[in-house]
């Protein structure tokens, strides 16, 4: 499960909805979210937004792990088990603070020289490392 926290980019809403069905994963949008069948969210999920289970945000799985650009520990050393939460924030403020404690941080190291990915690039990494890791 992915909860987007204020993500303000139809395209990034989208490109989230698309990546979360492709891994079978389901999605929570907070209240100030982009709008999901917008035309450009609607462009970029490929239709994804009527396949993917949509999780009202009081009802998304309490064990969380928030998604960082920086002082999170490593996605590597996660425990990622279900049910579980990955929290995404918005593009500019990201997550705000006391949404989940400091020892619930993950960051993606980053090897090159970018500080940050964007965050349905980010997201699409924590997916795909949740389904490596069931083996599916």
């Amino acid at each position: 499960m992915i909860a987007l926290w204020e993500v303000s980019d139809p395209g990034n809403v989208g490109t989230l909805l698309r990546t979360a069905d492709a891994f079978g994963a389901g999605v929570s949008l907070s209240p100030k979210c982009a709008d999901p069948t917008s035309p450009r969210a609607l462009r970029a999920s490929a239709g994804a937004i009527f396949r993917v289970p949509l999780v009202d945000w009081a009802d998304v799985p309490d064990r969380r792990v928030a998604l960082v650009a920086h002082g999170g520990a490593p996605l590597a050393d996660v425990d990622l088990s279900p049910p579980l939460t990955v929290l995404l924030g918005s593009e500019r403020e990201g997550l705000p603070a006391g949404l989940v404690a400091d020892r619930s941080k993950l960051t993606i190291p980053l090897p090159g020289k970018a500080e940050s990915l964007n965050v349905a690039a980010a997201g699409a990494v924590v997916l795909y490392e949740l389904t490596r890791r069931r083996g599916s």
